[in-house]
């Protein structure tokens, strides 16, 4: 799977990785948008695909649904977007608590292929 991992410009490791979320925008726990699809993954962000798209800048509130065999869990991660294109919206994470950096973390350690570079990513 190492060959699927992608850097952007900063050196960001980013990682295929599909879920459903939910976009809330920021302070507000209605009319969220559901994205049954991501695509990439990383520490700093995720892009969805919708046709629901918001303008760049907007923040927002995701849950990020992980849904195992045998339970579901939900990242609650805060964001704002800052691409958009003709398929969906790229989302840059500002602010999670513990519990689902942890998880994020072991997320892209298993998939990434190189735990070490997660690692420098995140205590720099």
């Amino acid at each position: 799977m190492l060959e699927d991992v992608t850097h952007n410009r900063r050196q960001n490791i980013r990682v295929p990785f599909e879920t459903n979320l939910w976009i809330y925008p920021s302070g507000s726990s209605v009319g969220g948008i559901f994205c049954e699809r991501t695509r990439d993954l990383g520490l700093k962000g995720i892009y969805c695909y919708t046709d629901n798209i918001l303008e760049i800048n907007t923040g927002v509130e995701i849950r990020l649904q992980l849904l195992g065999s045998s339970s579901a869990l939900s990242l609650q991660i805060k964001a704002h977007v800052v691409r958009v294109d003709s398929t969906g919206m790229a989302l840059k994470f500002e602010e999670m608590d513990i519990d689902s950096l942890f998880y994020l973390k072991n997320i892209l350690y298993y998939n990434s292929g190189d735990p070490d570079q997660i690692d420098k990513e995140l205590y720099g």
